[in-house]
């Protein structure tokens, strides 16, 4: 507790061990390995822990997840096991996007926002590692389904809403999640995919097996679509007061190839709704070069208006804040040990303390830097992951702490004169096979 309160009210700590000075850590720095390698969670400890205080949705009738995927660069960790090739954006276009180290996939609730006040805050339910060999889609997708299958949860048998980006847009993901009724899901899809219309064509017409497949319908060549079945535009002003209109339009029962390897996947049936959306400015002219095209699978997908679906999804950037939060303030990537079980177990432990920020957040106090406010957010009290990590410490002397006072037992022998530990065992980088790969 003391190590989560001290991660909570981080204020100059640049490392992990230097949380050890911070005002709530009453403990020895040796004391922060202790507890990392104490703090164990089972699967879906986080999720049943913050069930009972999940806001349920008032303004739209569903629950909204997003799951996505982030880097852990280890490129120096010799003695690390299972470290391999991952993914990591760079802003050096001649450089290649990618790292050695980990990735862990993220589920996170995407609660309601003030329109007063709005703040990118998340709930984070489920947290684990890509292990070497794994699909990080199909992690994802086993997380959701623990979550989903979980009785305790307030969202358990409703309409609930995940959204994604494109690494998610494949068919082993949206099939392996159509066992569930009341889930519908959102992903975006890259501007190069062929879709196709159902078939018009019955068995009797072709003399043979029924035609699934009729028409493409080529993203890239506006000459093969037909008119869209449901059309909305609606104006938009962004943060910096500029006006825009979007413009969504939708394409029912379309559907996507299927695939005979490793598995065989007849994605024929399961059709979805195809929906591009367009930002216009003053002129009538697109305000970026591409398009955004997005995905609508589910039984339940007719219940989403098209306004429905463009919040849901534009709401997944709120993940991309939670990540960027926690690398840069919650120490997340920071931590810097050769035991692969102590990384995942401080993964958890800052997911915890974020949620524990996000409790605090009703009666945290708005405390700017003097050069601070006059910001826009601050003069909306606006109620940040940022602010309520400022007045943690204040929370803290005013609410307390379960943890006990520490008792000194005397000094440690440590270990005797002469002893030599054994070199730890270097491992190489492991790289994707073929067939983990596909």
């Amino acid at each position: 507790m003391d190590l989560l309160d001290a991660l909570c009210g981080r204020q100059r700590a640049k490392s992990v061990v230097e949380l050890s000075l911070e005002e709530p850590f009453r403990r020895h720095y040796t004391t922060i390995f202790k507890a990392i390698d104490a703090y164990q969670p089972q699967k879906g400890a986080l999720a049943q822990l913050a069930g009972p205080y999940l806001p349920r949705p008032k303004k739209r009738s569903f629950w909204l997840l997003g799951v996505d995927v982030t880097p852990q660069p280890r490129p120096y960790a010799r003695t690390l096991a299972e470290r391999g090739f991952v993914y990591q954006p760079t802003v050096i276009t001649s450089n290649k996007p990618i790292t050695i180290g980990y990735q862990y996939s993220t589920v996170a609730l995407l609660p309601e926002k003030d329109p007063e006040t709005p703040a990118p805050w998340v709930v984070p339910l489920s947290c684990q590692r890509v292990e070497h060999g794994q699909n990080k889609a199909m992690v994802g997708a086993k997380q959701i389904d623990m979550l989903l299958t979980d009785p305790t949860l307030p969202f358990h048998g409703q309409l609930v809403v995940e959204v994604a980006d494109s690494d998610y847009a494949r068919p082993a993901y949206i099939a392996t999640h159509r066992k569930h009724p009341n889930l519908v899901t959102v992903v975006r899809v890259r501007g190069n995919r062929v879709f196709y219309h159902q078939a018009e064509r019955s068995a009797a017409e072709t003399g043979g097996a029924p035609a699934h497949y009729g028409a493409p319908f080529r993203l890239r060549d506006a000459k093969t679509w037909h008119p869209p079945d449901d059309t909305l535009e609606f104006p938009f002003a962004s943060r910096r007061g500029k006006t825009y209109t979007v413009r969504i339009q939708a394409w029912h029962n379309m559907l996507m190839r299927g695939k005979n390897k490793p598995q065989r996947l007849r994605m024929h049936k399961y059709p979805f709704t195809l929906v591009r959306i367009v930002l216009l400015d003053g002129n009538g002219q697109p305000a970026f070069k591409h398009a955004l095209w997005l995905i609508v699978v589910g039984e339940r997908r007719h219940e989403l208006s098209l306004r429905d679906i463009y919040e849901a999804y534009t709401q997944r950037s709120d993940l991309e804040h939670f990540f960027r939060f926690g690398k840069q303030k919650l120490l997340l990537d920071k931590f810097q040990t050769p035991k692969l079980p102590r990384e995942e177990s401080w993964w958890h432990l800052v997911h915890l303390a974020y949620f524990q920020l996000w409790l605090a957040r009703t009666a945290a106090a708005s405390t700017p830097q003097p050069w601070e406010k006059y910001l826009p957010h601050y003069k909306q009290r606006k109620v940040t992951p940022t602010s309520v990590m400022r007045d943690f410490h204040r929370l803290l002397r005013t609410f307390g702490t379960p943890a006990k006072a520490p008792k000194p037992r005397g000094k440690s022998p440590g270990r005797q004169k002469g002893t030599r530990l054994p070199p730890r065992k270097r491992h190489k980088v492991l790289q994707k096979s073929k067939k983990s790969a596909s």
